[in-house]
């Protein structure tokens, strides 16, 4: 049942229930199901499975963040949407002996910058985020003497801060937060609910940003639906070779060609693609009947 929902072929009672979490399946995959959910393509979904993790029992969500077995996906997700606002989820992520690094960092640098006493809010949805960076950081109109670029301000914030700002800030403050070196800041720009298609073909282009996020987005099947995304991370010498060459199949002979003339792009794709076109090239050739 649950790899329906992660292959998104779950039918939508299916979809209905795991987002209310009424599936007959063991607590930890209710929680998995409910993360799978909290980021689905549809808004109603989302916001359905999400209202439902906020509110459930902190004791079981705790034992499952703290559980070695719980999906990296998950600890990924908890940090980015809840830890900020939730010490107990965040102490809980820490006792994960199965936690990466980075985010065991991160999450450090989260309980320190909290007051130990301080109320445990639930999180916005992903789906419904207001800017926590407040209108002195966003406002870009009112010039002062000591006013700072937008590049010294995102460069003093926190990692945290950073992620906050990535989900919730403006396209201006996520094309530079795209190029940040911490991958967990550069995947919080590619989960923001307010990317827009052009951003995202903008960021396959971009030849500024770490190997990773080019490998995020090629793994993103709402991003690849897009053909202009396609086209630039191939065209992108940037991109690695091994996700490049997954994607050949997806362009149109006349790009095909445009790789063979594009000296930029790394030599073993562009003899793929020579390839590719003869090949191409002799499956369309007329046969002569036999005598």
């Amino acid at each position: 049942m649950i790899d329906t929902i992660r292959d998104g072929t779950a039918p939508p009672v299916i979809r209905r229930k795991g987002a209310l979490g009424d599936l007959p399946v063991p607590v930890e995959e209710k929680i998995e199901i409910l993360v799978l959910l909290s980021k689905d393509a549809d808004e109603a979904t989302r916001n359905v499975a999400y209202s439902t993790l906020v509110g459930w029992s902190p004791p079981q969500l705790g034992q499952v963040l703290s559980d070695r077995a719980t999906p990296t996906s998950g600890l990924d997700f908890v940090t980015t949407y809840f830890a900020h606002e939730r010490r107990d989820l965040a102490v809980a992520l820490l006792q994960n002996p199965s936690l990466p690094d980075d985010l065991a960092k991160l999450i450090r640098e989260i309980l320190a910058d909290s007051p130990k006493g301080a109320t445990l809010q639930p999180p916005t949805s992903p789906g419904l985020i207001e800017s926590p960076a407040g209108p002195d950081f966003l406002d870009d109109d009112k010039k002062d003497a000591k006013k700072q670029t937008l590049l010294q301000k995102i460069g003093a914030l926190t990692p945290s801060e950073k992620i906050k700002c990535a989900l919730t800030g403006n396209m201006e403050e996520r094309m530079v937060l795209i190029r940040d070196s911490n991958k967990l800041v550069a995947r919080a720009v590619l989960g923001s609910p307010k990317l827009t298609d052009m951003e995202i073909e903008n960021f396959a282009s971009m030849k500024n940003v770490t190997e990773e996020v080019l490998r995020q987005i090629a793994m993103n099947r709402k991003f690849m639906k897009s053909y202009a995304v396609v086209r630039q991370l191939i065209y992108n010498p940037r991109t690695p070779i091994d996700v490049g060459l997954h994607l050949l199949n997806r362009l149109n002979v006349r790009d095909l060609k445009g790789i063979m003339l594009n000296k930029n792009i790394a030599e073993v794709i562009r003899a793929t693609v020579l390839k590719m076109v003869k090949q191409r090239e002799e499956a369309n050739k007329p046969k002569l009947p036999h005598k």
